[in-house]
């Protein structure tokens, strides 16, 4: 499918041509504009429980599917929150983990499920204990909050990363959770407390801003209750 990302870092926009025949699944509310010839419905991928998964790591209950029915068209999309907009092509041979909020739209070869990480992951990894899990062969469009820069792990290299800078990462890379330093106080008041290291090889793509530490800067600007 012929796409392009149109204004490329903190408000971009995806632009999609859907040959006749053609669908796309977005995320609840991804829609800006679309052909005539599309049409938009709400969909339960997976059933009642596969929505419920997603809910629970952080995305919607429902999806949009858009349908080029009656003739090719065109469909701009966009993400809730500011930030880029990045494709990512999946073969069939490997599953992409993503974090929540991060998945934007995908073409109708992948499919979305959720997968739930185990007890020490889920509580300190700060991504909750489930996240997005895609599969399948075809197109994934993921968002960020802010730019998304691709991380190269050569094999056996290891890089530590935020977990709140992460975006998406290839099954086929083992990562672990630990504390940012070697002291709980030391990490605590290093302003990082728990970061994830991945080992190659692949690519990881991190975003360039923290929600939560936005979310954080913007509360000391609220006023509070008088």
């Amino acid at each position: 499918m012929k796409h392009e990302v149109l204004y490329q870092g903190a408000f971009a926009m995806l632009k999609l041509h859907l040959n006749a025949g053609d669908s796309v699944k977005a995320e609840s509310g991804a829609m800006v504009s679309m052909s005539p010839t599309v049409d938009v419905k709400g969909t339960m991928e997976g059933g009642i429980m596969a929505g419920l998964g997603r809910m629970l790591s952080g995305e919607t209950f429902f999806f949009q599917e858009l349908s080029a029915n009656r003739g090719g068209g065109e469909v701009l999309l966009a993400p809730s929150s500011m930030g880029d907009i990045q494709s990512v092509e999946l073969d069939g041979s490997y599953r992409l983990f993503v974090q929540k909020d991060g998945f934007l739209a995908g073409t109708s070869g992948i499919q979305i499920n959720t997968k739930m990480q185990n007890l020490s992951k889920g509580l300190l990894s700060g991504e909750g204990f489930f996240i997005i899990e895609i599969s399948g062969r075809g197109t994934v469009f993921l968002s960020s909050y802010g730019s998304i820069h691709a991380i190269n792990l050569e094999p056996g290299e290891e890089r530590v990363i935020d977990n709140g800078h992460l975006v998406a990462w290839p099954d086929y890379v083992h990562y672990k959770i630990e504390k940012a330093s070697k002291g709980w106080f030391s990490s605590i008041t290093s302003g990082e407390a728990l970061v994830c290291r991945f080992r190659g090889e692949g690519i990881v793509l991190i975003q360039t801003r923290n929600p939560a530490g936005f979310g954080n800067w913007i509360k000391k600007y609220i006023p509070g209750p008088r």
